[in-house]
Formats: C-alpha cells, structure tokens, sequence
C-alpha cells in the first residue's frame, strides 16, 4: 500500500476508498433483475450473493473503520450464504458512501480494530478491504459482462495485500485459493486477480 503519511501515527488516512467504491457503486446501478441468478468466479455465489457479500463486508468495514465492533463486525463472511433484501439497490450506494466516508477520518487508521471476527492493525483491515472492494469489483464485472477499471491506488493496495499473503507459507499460496499463475508482463489487475486465486481469463459462458 503506498504510504504517504504515517498513519500509525494518527497523521492520517493511507488511502482514500472514495473512487474505489464510486467504481463499485457504478458496477451495482448496472445489474438488471436478470443478472441476479447469474454465476460469478465465487464458485457458491450467484450474483445476487455476491452482491449480499458486498453489502455485509461494506457495513462491516464501515464499524471497523469507526471502532464500533460488535455484530457487524464479528461475523466471519462464510457463515451463512449472503443475499439481497428489497431495498438493496438505495442501500448499498448510500453504504459504500459511509464506508469512505469513515476510512477518511485519521483515527480509523491508529491502533487495532475488527472485521469478519478477525482483530488486525487498523491499516492490515484496510488493507484487507481494499483488495476485497478491487477483487469484488471484478466479479461483479465479469458477471454482468459489465467494463471494469478500479482505482489504481486500490489496485495497488490490493496487490501488495495479495502479494504478501500468497507469499506466506501459513496461507496455502492464496486467501481465495491456490494462486492463479500469469504471463510475465501482465496487467496489474491480472495479476491482482490471480493473487486472489481467480483466472484472469474467467468468463460468464
């Protein structure tokens, strides 16, 4: 993640989630009814759960961000199969709003905080949510046949986050699976997808 200002210290955020949730805002407005039950790279979702995963992990990242834990922030993400309630398509713009809104504020970033029922250095939790807004972002994409350009400071965040795990011997070579491998040279979402033990090259058939 590049580092611009100490934020351990409280001198301030490392990142601004802002475009990057813009993005995702702007992949969700474009989902029709028919989409929905559609497959996704997430082998269990369909479009619909990988939308209720989105959702969760932006309320959860959110409290993490405000150090408001408790049971949006406790829940590990894989212990029910997410869905969507009616009122998704005004709720989920509105949330991703308050989640940069809240990793905007310098105190999101000092000390430890908790999401998915995991406590972490606040700047290892944003970390995480910046490669889970960058690699959701390409499901979503690839599942609605929708074009996809993240932020490249969340891009980059997210790759370095993913380059870390996968490079750990504790992690099995990748949080999402076995490390997708790439041809040198690829683009930076390329290989930040194949990090995330994704194809690349997956398409929806």
């Amino acid at each position: 993640m590049t580092r611009t200002t100490d934020a351990t210290a409280g001198a301030g955020p490392l990142l601004d989630f802002g475009p990057q949730t813009l993005v995702v805002a702007r992949l969700a407005e474009g989902v029709t009814d028919e989409h929905l039950a559609a497959r996704t790279p997430c082998p269990d979702y369909a479009v619909r759960n990988l939308l209720g995963h989105v959702l969760g992990l932006t309320v959860a990242f959110r409290d993490a961000a405000r150090k408001d834990l408790g049971a949006t922030t406790d829940v590990p993400p894989d212990s029910a199969l997410p869905d969507l309630g009616p009122g998704w398509r005004a709720e989920l713009p509105k949330l991703l709003d308050e989640l940069a809104a809240a990793w905007r504020d310098p105190a999101a970033w000092t000390g430890e905080t908790r999401a998915g029922g995991v406590t972490m250095p606040a700047s290892v939790t944003a970390a995480v949510l910046a490669d889970e807004l960058v690699v959701h972002g390409w499901d979503l994409a690839r599942s609605t046949g929708q074009g996809y350009e993240p932020d490249p400071a969340a891009l980059g965040a997210a790759q370095e986050f993913l380059a870390m795990a996968a490079a750990d011997p504790t992690r099995g070579g990748g949080i999402f699976g076995p490390v997708v491998a790439v041809p040198e040279g690829s683009a930076p979402l390329d290989r930040t997808v194949g990090l995330s033990g994704r194809d690349p090259g997956w398409t929806r058939g």
